[in-house]
């Protein structure tokens, strides 16, 4: 089995967020991880610059994860959230 090449599918602020997209994104069925430089980790640095957190998808998952992540800063997924705490 090929291990996936991972590509670069968007900068986010913050890794709560970051969190967030890539739950998003692995609950579309791509895979996702996130990564943040060594010295904001080390440092604890969330904002500006140093407070971007990279989302790495699959490779052969690009194309899925950029139309996730356009519909959700669309705000295309506000209502999934809405349905959900109603139940």
């Amino acid at each position: 089995m090929n291990q996936p090449k991972w590509v670069l599918a968007a900068k986010i602020e913050g890794e709560f967020q970051a969190e967030v997209l890539r739950g998003l994104l692995e609950a579309q069925g791509i895979s996702a991880y996130i990564s943040m430089e060594g010295a904001a980790r080390a440092l604890g640095v969330n904002v500006g610059p140093f407070g971007l957190v990279d989302i790495l998808v699959a490779d052969d998952q690009l194309q899925d994860a950029l139309d996730v992540i356009k519909a959700y800063q669309a705000g295309e997924f506000e209502s999934m959230e809405d349905e959900n705490s109603e139940a």
